[in-house]
């Protein structure tokens, strides 16, 4: 369990024109679009049941997809797919409560405690020692909750998936455990600091936090596919079937086992703050591109979204945004992960140009294959911001 969910959480953290989309068929002219099909295969050959990829630029987009939505019916991923973008929503609370700092309503150097009296402590865990900035930035030392969840079996995931689990009793999973550094001085991915920052966006504005991110993001970037599920099981249509080959009981080293079809979850589990908007390959680029662009904060705040610590084998991470390097240069982004979906994606410096790539899997590999080093999402976000086209 330990293993994958160290895998799950290296997949979130790191885990890229529109008047008409170009058509994948094997005629394609434009190399872009040549080279993102061959990486669609790919990924599909390699394990994923199906692949969706987007590449947005101010010209148009291109898009290819490869494989299947649904593994019974053998039909391909709907162009227009909803997924569940996972820990691609941090960006979005991220970008919101920056948009509180710069009303004045909320300092990054706010101490959890502020708003949240009493809430982070015990164990050695201290919400008077953690800074908002910490909580969005992983370096509160914070245990992730979702590492007492017993969702990384196949026995334990068919057993739990309709599980409701609060932020606040999310948060005393969390404390239950010691933190594992002292705020601000190491990192480390933890679902447990967006759970809090969701608390904190409610106390500070009296409202949900989905609210705050429909009227402060949503709607003014015209997201019109972009939803938030609150703990319902079930994806917006059209989606593609999401399917999961779980760790084999007793494997050294962890191997997976039989395909099991992981559509049906509450993804809201801990409040959903950390992971749980529903979303579109289109609607993923627009906000990324909207949000380097400066459409959504203004450049100061963009500059304290950018500011970026080590994360050791991942790349540099900032607030709910990471900083990476591809062959043409670095980009900014924040991948996604859960059972039945994977989402990767970049964006450039200038805003200029994004890529989606969304697979109906969280473990794209093999049966019999051992679990890999790396995301392979990388090689296809590389090729869709620094390729031709």
């Amino acid at each position: 369990m330990k293993r994958t969910s160290v895998v799950i959480a290296a997949l979130c953290a790191a885990t890229l024109v529109s008047p008409a989309v170009a058509s994948a068929t094997p005629q394609a002219k434009d190399p872009l679009q040549r080279t993102l099909q061959r990486d669609a295969d790919a990924l599909v050959a390699g394990g994923s049941p199906g692949a969706l990829v987007e590449v947005s630029t101010a010209k148009g987009s291109v898009k290819v997809r490869s494989g299947h939505g649904d593994l019974r019916a053998k039909t391909p991923v709907p162009w227009n797919a909803h997924f569940r973008i996972a820990s691609f929503s941090k960006t979005f609370l991220s970008a919101t409560m920056l948009q509180l700092v710069g009303e004045g309503r909320l300092s990054l150097e706010d101490k959890v405690d502020r708003w949240l009296p009493g809430v982070v402590s015990g164990n050695g865990n201290d919400g008077r020692a953690i800074t908002v900035r910490q909580l969005l930035q992983h370096t509160s030392g914070l245990h992730d909750y979702l590492a007492e969840l017993d969702l990384f079996t196949e026995e334990g995931f068919l057993r739990h998936r309709f599980d409701k689990l609060s932020a606040s009793e999310a948060v005393k999973l969390a404390v239950g455990k010691p933190p594992e550094f002292a705020p601000g001085s190491g990192w480390g991915y933890s679902n447990t600091n967006y759970v809090l920052a969701g608390m904190v966006t409610e106390k500070v504005t009296g409202r949900d936090w989905r609210k705050e991110i429909t009227d402060r993001l949503i709607r003014p970037l015209d997201l019109r596919e972009t939803s938030h599920p609150y703990t319902s099981p079930f994806l917006p249509a059209p989606h593609a079937r999401g399917y999961d080959r779980f760790v084999e009981e007793g494997s050294n080293p962890p191997r997976l086992g039989r395909r099991v079809d992981v559509t049906l979850m509450n993804p809201s589990a801990g409040g959903g703050a950390d992971g749980s908007i529903n979303s579109t390959t289109e609607d993923g680029n627009k906000f990324l591109r909207a949000l380097l662009g400066g459409e959504v904060l203004e450049p100061a705040l963009l500059a304290e979204m950018k500011k970026t610590v080590p994360a050791p084998g991942l790349g540099a991470y900032g607030l709910g945004l990471m900083k990476l390097t591809g062959s043409c240069g670095d980009y900014w982004g924040h991948g996604g992960a859960l059972p039945g979906y994977l989402t990767g994606n970049g964006v450039t410096e200038d805003g200029k140009r994004s890529v989606m790539v969304s697979l109906n899997t969280l473990t794209p590999y093999n049966p019999g294959a051992e679990l890999p080093e790396g995301n392979p999402l990388d090689p296809v976000i590389d090729h869709a911001l620094c390729g031709r086209g």
